[in-house]
């Protein structure tokens, strides 16, 4: 019945599938792996986030679902991000080093990906680290959201009080903020028994390498993203997680696959017409290739950099994904205006920038990750210092204490304020050099005293 149902839809692709299976004396599946050509289309575009998703039946037999993940992947319909079945033969070493060998066999893009999102209960991250040894491996903000709600249920608690913190939850998960954090942080400090608490690992909340993964969203994106989430859960629960037959649930979700396969098939005519496309030296401005040169700029940060100077240097790439605008370029330097004041970037390494935050952290500001984005580059060792490169372990507390003064604060103001000064005198009139000039000097007579020269 499931190779039934597969071979209606090889119908509508233009290549076959990869499908391999292996059933054992009593006729059950004991192994399966599945992925289309349009699921590995997929996947060759989007493979920087992984998101795994498990759904057991009741033999216990466990279903693994691939999906693609992150800022680039704008795909609309159930499934539609579904790029990999698989089901091991047993959940152990060996069965989940099978199932992921088989996967990067067909899916040279493996390589490629630089994060793996899991659910709370995922055991095998050995054997996770193992295959994907490049990859980071982070609890997902979907699996953490279903995994508390579950709890505030087992909890029974009144009401009025499992109604608050249901409601909570599902706010902070769309504004995932460090404040709405340590909020429902302190929510459930209050409210749940403190015998009952370490269940529910709160301080999963409070680790922020798991939210930086999901807070680029914004209110509404994060909404549409838990809602395609549960539907997407539900539908393989309900196909393949309510019969012990595995080849039954695996033909009643292809069945449905191939029901709903009209969205996938006019992206796949969208991919198609992208691959097409002009070479991409011509495309500078597609959101896309923006988008993918900003998410490699994340991953060299991640990888390069201590966690408190990612962190910091994070939050400065989020305004630059805002708004960007090079106003200027020259042999050595480049003006760079992200809607404040202007400032001057020496790209040479190591980079450095006449703005505040790095002039004070010595840190790549936004101004600096702009030029990287704008060029298509990705941050490199040697363009920060060495106590913020990884494996340093300064501390952010000792940093911040020595480098953020108020006199560097007052010098940084003057010194912006002359070199726009010194700018309008170069490029005025002799007469009006000679009344802006003169002006500047009765100011200057009159701090400091007229019987003192004061050099100008």
């Amino acid at each position: 019945m499931a190779l039934t149902m597969l071979n209606g839809l090889l119908i509508k692709d233009s290549s076959p599938p990869m499908l391999l299976h292996q059933v054992n004396k009593t006729a059950q599946l004991d192994t399966f792996n599945y992925q289309s050509c349009f699921m590995q289309s997929i996947f060759d575009h989007f493979p920087e986030i992984l998101f795994i998703h498990r759904t057991y039946n009741p033999r216990g037999k466990v279903l693994y679902t691939f999906l693609v993940d992150g800022p680039r992947v704008q795909l609309e319909g159930h499934l539609a991000r579904a790029v990999y079945f698989a089901i091991p033969a047993k959940e152990d070493t060996e069965g989940l080093a099978q199932m992921f060998q088989v996967f990067k066999k067909f899916n040279p893009a493996w390589e490629r990906v630089c994060t793996i999102l899991v659910d709370p209960h995922f055991l095998p991250l050995p054997t996770l680290a193992m295959e994907f040894p490049a990859a980071e491996v982070l609890l997902s903000a979907f699996h953490i959201c279903k995994f508390l709600q579950a709890k505030f249920y087992q909890l029974s608690l009144e009401r009025p009080m499992e109604r608050l913190l249901l409601t909570s939850l599902q706010s902070t998960m769309c504004s995932a903020t460090a404040g709405n954090l340590r909020k429902l942080y302190t929510l459930l400090s209050n409210c749940i028994p403190p015998a009952k608490l370490p269940e529910l690992h709160s301080h999963w909340l409070l680790n922020d390498r798991i939210w930086l993964a999901h807070r680029w969203r914004s209110r509404a994106e994060s909404s549409r993203y838990f809602q395609s989430l549960e539907v997407t859960t539900r539908i393989l629960s309900q196909f393949f997680g309510t019969t012990p037959s595995e080849k039954q649930g695996m033909a009643s979700l292809f069945r449905y696959m191939q029901q709903n396969s009209a969205d996938m098939a006019n992206f796949n005519q969208g991919l198609c017409a992208q691959n097409n496309h002009a070479p991409s030296d011509t495309i500078p401005e597609s959101p896309k290739v923006e988008q993918l040169v900003e998410s490699h700029i994340q991953h060299s940060l991640n990888a390069i950099c201590t966690g408190p100077a990612a962190q910091l240097c994070l939050g400065e790439l989020a305004v630059v994904q805002k708004s960007t605008h090079l106003i200027g370029s020259g042999s050595e330097k480049m003006n760079i205006q992200i809607l404040e004041d202007t400032h001057k970037v020496q790209p040479q390494p190591p980079a450095s920038c006449s703005c505040y935050f790095n002039q004070a952290f010595h840190l790549p500001c936004r101004h600096i990750l702009a030029m990287l984005s704008a060029r298509r580059q990705v941050l490199q060792p040697d363009m920060l210092p060495a106590q913020w490169t990884a494996g340093c372990a300064t501390s952010l507390d000792s940093i911040l204490g020595s480098k953020w003064s108020e006199t560097l604060d007052k010098h940084l103001a003057v010194t912006h304020l002359t070199e726009e000064v010194g700018q309008l005198l170069q490029h005025c009139s002799k007469e009006e050099f000679e009344r802006r000039y003169s002006t500047l000097r009765e100011l200057a007579d009159s701090w400091i005293g007229p019987y003192e020269q004061v050099q100008l």
